[in-house]
Order: structure tokens, then C-alpha cells, then sequence
């Protein structure tokens, strides 16, 4: 699998990839998280799977705080689920693949 899979998205990219793609995984992210890097082979194998289906990115906290405040997030990994721009689904926290998966499949 590669990397390239999951584009790290900045703000100013945000909003214009939530008007353009149907359902988007967001990764909120940070370099000196240590749970973080347990998910992110995960976020590599959802953008695998549902290639063509489902759009996945990461977002750095660091040098995007202004989005992970607006969406009212206080801890990382967070993953939060979009469909046609409108958030469906927030997953906190370092949990199973299924678990992932199945939140995507379910807004698709």
C-alpha cells in the first residue's frame, strides 16, 4: 500500500474537498501522537477499500487548530465522517478497523 493513499489536507483545502467529494474520512492527526500511529495503517486500508467510494485525509492539528476547534474535538486520533459535506459520524480514540469501516460503508 502506499502512502499517497491519505493526503494530508490543509484549512484553506477543507471546505472546498467537503463541497466536492460525496463521503470523506478526516484524520485528525499529529505528529507526536502516539496513538495516532496506530491508525493511520487503518486509514491507509479504509482508503484501499473503499477507493473510488469514499475520499480519506489527515488532517495535522498542529498546524490546523482552527479545524479541529470547529468541530468541537479535545483529543486525537479523531476520526470524523462526512457525507455530502455534513459530519455523520465522530470516532475518538484508537478503535478496531471494523469499527471504521463499518461507519464508512454505513454513509456510502
Amino acid at each position: 500500500m502506499s502512502a499517497d493513499l491519505v493526503a494530508y489536507v490543509q484549512e484553506s483545502e477543507f471546505d472546498s474537498l467537503l463541497s466536492q467529494e460525496a463521503v470523506i474520512v478526516v484524520d485528525f492527526t499529529a505528529t507526536w501522537c502516539g496513538p495516532c500511529r496506530l491508525i493511520s495503517p487503518l486509514m491507509e486500508q479504509l482508503a484501499e477499500e473503499f477507493k473510488g467510494r469514499a475520499k480519506v485525509v489527515k488532517v495535522d492539528i498542529d498546524n490546523n487548530k482552527p479545524i479541529f476547534k470547529r468541530f468541537g474535538l479535545r483529543s486525537i486520533p479523531a476520526v470524523l465522517i462526512f457525507k455530502n459535506g455534513e459530519l455523520k459520524e465522530t470516532i475518538v480514540g484508537v478503535s478496531p478497523y471494523e469499527q471504521f469501516s463499518s461507519a464508512v460503508e454505513k454513509n456510502i
